[in-house]
């Protein structure tokens, strides 16, 4: 059982995570979020399309303009508090690799604490345990945050994902984070060239094994790119591929910016893996 906010999700239901950036320079939709009125329409819109949890993220992953604790607070915090407010029911997840923030966001109404940068300040577990919310237990390499991997190797990549993210995952169950809230997350395109995320992709399967929920972030990334030799715009259909994939070997949590086609596949897959009844059923029946 998956328990995040005020919802519980069962052993075979994928959940979505619409993508918010509140930020003025994301790679993918160049601050089109940035803003409140536009920011809300793109939660609404997510939500009727399918979205169980909403990320929030103050600061683009990629290397940029310094953004402080103080500034990405104030790009998430009221947010979260306002999305808390209209959206009572839906999960509230905050992209942030600092304690300070993931605190700020706890007080106004955060479920979940995304750690993308693999516990680089050890004080957001601790945060986690304090307020009883959810934790993603992310892979990336030891890479500080908002770098871009350079010449990275491992003897074995799923090896490394295992080791760090279930030691985490350990970690922030012992400070006291709810178990059943606490998910890993292998950190494509983070602390890895295209080559590893395509084997992390492989070998999910391994990660599923270990008993904690996996959570992928696959939407519209550079080894998508790469392998397509795509830019940006052009990676949807590459990035749905790689959705079901994940699904078939047993991903819990998909974080992404298309909603509505990611709930599609992820669907499609259930039906055929006999989780889940076609939505209709008349063919051959008449």
């Amino acid at each position: 059982m998956l328990r995040l906010g005020r919802r519980e999700f069962g052993a075979h239901e994928p959940v979505i995570m619409a993508i918010v950036n509140r930020t003025p320079d994301s790679f993918y939709d160049q601050g089109a979020t940035f803003r409140d009125e536009p920011a809300l329409a793109r939660v609404e819109q997510a939500v009727a399309d399918g979205a169980a949890i909403i990320d929030i993220g103050g600061v683009k992953a990629g290397p940029g303009e310094e953004v402080s604790a103080e500034e990405e607070a104030r790009r998430t915090v009221g947010f979260v508090a306002e999305v808390r407010r209209r959206f009572p029911d839906v999960v509230i997840s905050v992209d942030t690799w600092r304690a300070s923030v993931g605190e700020a966001a706890c007080q106004a109404g955060a479920d979940l604490l995304n750690d993308a940068w693999g516990g680089v300040d050890p004080g957001l577990a601790e945060v986690a345990a304090r307020y009883g919310v959810g934790l993603v237990c992310t892979h990336a390499g030891g890479a500080e945050p908002r770098t871009r991997p350079h010449r990275v190797t491992y003897d074995d990549v799923m090896a490394d994902i295992l080791r760090v993210t279930v030691g985490l995952a350990e970690r922030a169950v012992a400070l006291g984070v709810p178990r059943q809230s606490v998910l890993i997350d292998p950190g494509h395109d983070f602390g890895k060239n295209t080559r590893h995320s395509l084997e992390a992709t492989r070998r999910l399967g391994e990660m599923v094994g270990t008993g904690w929920p996996v959570l992928v972030s696959l939407s519209n990334k550079d080894f998508v790119g790469e392998t397509l030799d795509k830019p940006v715009k052009e990676r949807v259909l590459g990035t749905l591929a790689t959705t079901a994939v994940s699904a078939w070997l047993g991903a819990r949590v998909y974080r992404v910016h298309e909603v509505a086609e990611t709930r599609q596949v992820l669907d499609m897959v259930a039906s055929i893996a006999g989780h889940r009844p076609p939505a209709v059923a008349r063919r051959g029946l008449a």
